[in-house]
């Protein structure tokens, strides 16, 4: 059942207050409407999308009809034989079965001769019945406030426990009820990353080819300040060989060569 606000195409039938797709659910809330007070004389049942149906039961024959027939004037023949047993209650039996007797008689002979009259139209037997879309209730003017009331109650909104505002917002925990609240866990802090290593201040970068002294080392972090150069050691140059003094034995024998 879907509330409704929206007039009714037709201002004599009121304003629609419920819309249901099949005609008992529109009878028991027009049942509903009466018992919370609402005049029955302002509610109606407007079906939309009105249509017939015709549903087909079997071929039509003389023995069809016939037989129809015969079941229908057993119904005739019961009632008229009621009657009479109501107005004598001392009338025999025999009578009474022959009313039921003429009352076949009778069904079959109206069966047959109707049937001979509309079989050049259809030869078939059917049930014809209305149908429609959806059912619309609805109520007159004076008495909608009322009729929405009482379909309004009927509806019971579902009732959420009390929020408390002192508590902090918990997202994906499932707590029973009455148990208690978890206590909060402490903020994990951080570790602080490392400071960053500073850049050479002026971009000033090492001549190519300058040397280092060996087993020098650089300092991290050590900038060269621009425009001064590493001196470079010179290299050793060759000592020119010492002659070894004479011995004094050798004078005499170098001045005697001579």
């Amino acid at each position: 059942m879907s509330m409704l606000n929206r007039p009714a195409n037709g201002t004599d039938t009121g304003e629609i207050v419920a819309s249901m797709r099949d005609y008992e659910s529109a009878q028991k809330t027009v049942s509903k409407l009466i018992a919370g007070e609402v005049p029955a004389r302002d509610i109606a049942i407007v079906g939309q999308s009105v249509r017939t149906v015709e549903r087909v039961t079997g071929k039509l024959g003389y023995a069809s009809a016939a037989r129809s027939g015969a079941i229908n004037g057993v119904l005739i023949g019961l009632f008229l034989g009621a009657i009479l047993v109501l107005g004598n209650p001392e009338v025999p039996i025999q009578l009474f079965v022959g009313f039921v007797f003429i009352g076949v008689a009778v069904g079959m002979i109206l069966s047959l001769v109707t049937y001979a009259i509309v079989r050049r139209r259809r030869d078939f037997a059917s049930v014809t019945q209305f149908a429609a879309d959806h059912y619309e209730v609805t109520v007159q003017a004076a008495s909608l406030a009322k009729a929405r009331q009482v379909l309004g109650a009927a509806r019971v909104a579902p009732v959420r426990p009390p929020v408390n505002l002192d508590e902090p917002p918990r997202y994906g925990e499932r707590i029973a009820p009455g148990a208690p609240a978890p206590e909060p866990a402490e903020p994990v802090i951080p570790p602080r990353p490392a400071d960053p290593v500073p850049e050479p201040e002026g971009g000033a970068t090492p001549e190519p080819g300058a040397a280092t002294e060996p087993g020098a080392t650089t300092e991290p972090g050590a900038a060269t300040e621009p425009g001064a150069t590493t001196e470079v050691p010179s290299a050793p140059s060759p000592e020119t060989p010492a002659v070894p003094d004479a011995a004094p034995g050798d004078e005499g024998i170098a001045g005697g060569r001579a």
